[in-house]
């Protein structure tokens, strides 16, 4: 059985707790449909050339159909012209967008949280606020844990706990509402508050 690692109000670890079984029995490819599914959600999607219907001009024959001694033109906007348009190119039109249902998103990341467990890189706290909203206390926390880049959940940050953070380049605050598979995959480790992970485990 997975277990998350329990840390102390100093960022001590003081004891283990066990997921659910259920999270073992999670096939990993929810993980993967989400993963796929967000990042086509934030696809920026901007590349786009004009077709030959879309280019301007080509009102008018180029040249006579014989007697030229060239090939047949119709419109100076085909694509064989210098400025005709492009043929097959990428649109702007195309949706990229992968609905996944919200079972399989709540399947995904409770496997992503397993799998941090069982790398030994989740971790359970009672509270991460930093009262004094000093970067240095933030910073403090982040080099117990230990890893390149640490994920921390907080059921609310507030505004001096979000400014202590918000300048550290391999950590990132999250609300829980914010919380997805994505971000728990894309961090070494995870530090969660108590109410957060227990609210997750009742979920299922």
């Amino acid at each position: 059985m997975s277990k998350a690692i329990v840390l102390d109000e100093n960022f001590a670890r003081s004891g283990e707790l066990d997921l659910p079984s259920r999270y073992d029995e999670i096939n990993e490819h929810n993980l993967y449909l989400y993963v796929k599914s967000y990042l086509s959600s934030i696809r920026a999607n901007g590349a786009h050339v004009k077709t030959r219907g879309l280019v301007s001009g080509g009102g008018k024959k180029p040249w006579s159909q014989k007697g030229g001694g060239r090939a047949r033109a119709g419109s100076i906007t085909s694509p064989v012209f210098v400025g005709g348009g492009v043929s097959h190119g990428p649109s702007n039109n195309k949706n990229y967008i992968l609905k996944v249902n919200k079972k399989q998103r709540r399947l995904a990341l409770e496997f992503a949280l397993k799998q941090k467990a069982q790398e030994n890189a989740l971790f359970v706290v009672d509270s991460i606020k930093v009262e004094s909203g000093k970067t240095k206390d933030a910073f403090s926390k982040f080099q117990k844990i230990g890893a390149k880049s640490v994920l921390f959940v907080t059921s609310l940050s507030d505004e001096k706990t979000f400014l202590s953070f918000r300048n550290l380049r391999k950590c990132y605050l999250s609300d829980a509402d914010e919380l997805n598979a994505y971000l728990v995959s894309t961090f070494r480790s995870v530090v969660i508050e108590r109410e957060v992970f227990e609210e997750i485990v009742k979920r299922g």
